[in-house]
């Protein structure tokens, strides 16, 4: 049985990914999550964690908030930590500004996940076109939610309502592509 492991930098992005990959994987497809607590730890202990892998047949996906820092840089930190580790291949991909563009891409899913009434129309204003520039993602969710979104228990409720097709987040959308192209391999 072939695997996917997942590197996350926290605890959310696992919930979301529950949330997500019944929809995106095969049932052949076994699924590992290594949850780190934050950026610093995951890039301290990745290419330990990697180097010490011993499940054949495993594919690897990195997945970090980009949240101040430049992606280009961030990305090749991480690829060069996983050739370190003698890993080339590895699926990186960062959440532009943090995880919750992705939520923010789909106003529907957090209207459904956290019951909250009439988001979903709001969309297509400026504001929520385009997920990814926003500066504080997380701080915009509680505001729209009246501080009822919680990083974990907001992710579990939200994630299997995100619609995996039409979401305003370009990374969610690139790494939705990204899992998919590596499911089918």
């Amino acid at each position: 049985m072939r695997t996917i492991a997942f590197f996350l930098e926290e605890p959310s992005a696992k919930e979301m990914l529950q949330g997500v990959l019944p929809r995106l994987l095969p049932e052949d497809v076994a699924v590992r999550y290594l949850v780190f607590q934050g950026k610093q730890d995951l890039e301290k202990n990745l290419l330990k964690k990697l180097r010490g892998w011993r499940k054949p047949e495993s594919t690897f996906v990195v997945i970090r908030d980009q949240d101040s820092g430049d992606c280009k840089e961030i990305k090749a930190k991480l690829v060069n930590l996983c050739r370190e580790a003698g890993h080339d291949g590895v699926l990186i991909r960062i959440a532009c500004r943090e995880l919750e563009s992705f939520y923010l891409g789909d106003l529907a899913a957090i209207e459904q996940g956290l019951g909250i009434k009439n988001l979903r129309s709001r969309q297509q204003s400026r504001k929520f076109r385009n997920p990814d520039a926003l500066n504080g993602p997380a701080i915009e969710l509680r505001r729209l939610s009246g501080n009822a979104y919680d990083k974990v228990a907001g992710s579990r409720a939200i994630a299997p309502f995100l619609n995996l097709e039409t979401n305003c987040s370009r990374s969610f959308n690139i790494l939705v592509s990204g899992i998919k192209k590596l499911a089918e391999r």
